[in-house]
């Protein structure tokens, strides 16, 4: 009974270095963080341990990946399910990663002090995407192999440099063997070294920054670590085990037939969380899905915390209460007018292929990206004029407006788009 005792004061002792032993009791409330930094963490140890295992009969050959993939759903005991924890577990990852990352902007905690960890948080975001995409080609299955040649070749429509980047990531022109070792070797090597470190020093700076942002209209009220904490947290662990393990007992990974490089699956896909980047792709100019935006937008998002506003509420939700109305109506503007778009592009403009008289950088480019920019800005100045909200307030509806269109032309490609990539209900 006492070995039991002491093993259980270890484990808190472990859990105690990395909080603080006193907390604000409005700082772990649920609806404060979801508890989405933990899950990540706690979605990495998974992926690690059931990556290592998986190691142990994966072969990175063209000839041997898919066999072994197949050998381990039929021959290894638990082996189906030892993959199935893995994929949903990335799944997971990247849902949890960008909650937590809407969680974070929408609460205000990239201002002032925590501005640099915001920057982290995009890395890691990044790191999380790259770590599924290195990982996706690894069945060597039609799905993966055909996938990750669209991604691919969508960085070739980068000016200049898009082919040299494209053959360097492939190994050369095309997916093949050397593919597939520099993918198993940034997703069992090089990223998750990145991703140790910089989560180490993204969780260093939230407890340099006095943990997490809490409403500093509420009084704070300050509670022992052991147990307010550490109990949500063991809660939470188990709720999350539950989850993978419902999700990997009724749901199996996807596995299609052996990668065929002379058959191409119709339609051929990218991986679903890059589906609203091949949904730009029939709308607007390559160069400008693949490189413009993209560019415009992560300097948008690193900016945003350096920008210069009044009114910043740091821990307040929304900044006020007026704001989440707003918040709503430009969810539901920028669905409406995103499928309005593509109706418009889809039925009328032919996807952004516009007329003989001007060269397709400008029908197909300039023009495409004003149709989407002209009444964002109108929208922009319906809300400074007519609502008269602050720039903060303005920049989060922005934002908003940004992700839902992106969440859309997502939902478009991986449901609504059928043979041909034509547009289907």
């Amino acid at each position: 009974m006492s070995s039991i005792t002491n093993h259980k004061n270890s484990w808190i002792k472990l859990l105690l270095h990395l909080h603080p032993t006193k907390i604000n009791q409005n700082a772990i409330k649920f609806n404060r963080t979801f508890g989405l930094g933990g899950i990540i963490a706690l979605l990495f140890v998974i992926l690690s341990v059931t990556g290592v295992l998986l190691r142990f009969k994966y072969i990175p050959t063209v000839n041997d990946a898919y066999n072994s993939i197949l050998a381990l759903q039929d021959q290894y005991l638990l082996g189906n399910l030892l993959r199935n924890i893995h994929h949903w577990s990335a799944v997971l990852m990247i849902i949890f990663s960008f909650l937590h990352l809407i969680r974070v902007f929408y609460s205000q905690s990239i201002y002032f002090e925590r501005r640099k960890n915001w920057i982290y948080g995009l890395i890691l975001f990044f790191l999380v995407i790259a770590f599924n995409f290195t990982g996706y080609l690894l069945p060597w299955d039609q799905l993966s192999f055909w996938a990750v040649t669209i991604v691919t070749e969508m960085l070739e429509y980068i000016p200049l440099i898009g082919s040299t980047i494209a053959n360097s990531i492939r190994g050369g022109e095309a997916v093949s063997q050397h593919t597939l070792l520099n993918f198993y070797t940034l997703h069992t090597g090089l990223i998750p070294i990145l991703f140790i470190a910089f989560m180490s020093t993204h969780f260093w700076l939230v407890r340099k920054s006095k943990g997490v942002t809490v409403d500093p209209n509420q009084k704070p009220v300050v509670v022992d670590t052991y147990p307010h904490l550490v109990n949500k947290e063991i809660i939470m662990g188990l709720g999350l085990i539950l989850l993978i393990l419902g999700l990997s007992f009724f749901f199996n990974a996807p596995l299609l037939d052996k990668a065929n490089p002379a058959i191409s699956p119709n339609p051929s896909k990218a991986p679903w969380y890059f589906m609203g980047f091949q949904e730009l792709l029939l709308h607007i100019h390559p160069t400008f899905a693949v490189f413009v935006l993209p560019i415009i937008i992560i300097i948008f998002l690193i900016s945003i915390s350096y920008f210069k506003c009044d009114h910043i509420h740091v821990g307040v939700w929304f900044n006020s209460d007026k704001n989440k109305k707003n918040i709503l109506s430009s969810v539901i503007f920028s669905v409406v007018f995103t499928l309005l778009l593509i109706l418009i592009n889809e039925y009328i403009l032919n996807n952004g292929i516009g007329t003989k008289t001007f060269p397709l950088l400008i029908s197909a480019g300039v023009f495409q990206l004003l149709l989407y920019f002209i009444p964002l800005s109108v929208y922009y100045y319906y809300l400074k004029k007519a609502k008269k909200i602050v720039q903060i307030e303005i920049i989060m509806n922005v934002t908003t407006i940004i992700i839902t269109s992106y969440f859309v032309m997502s939902i478009i490609g991986i449901w609504f788009r059928g043979n041909g990539m034509k547009l289907i209900f």
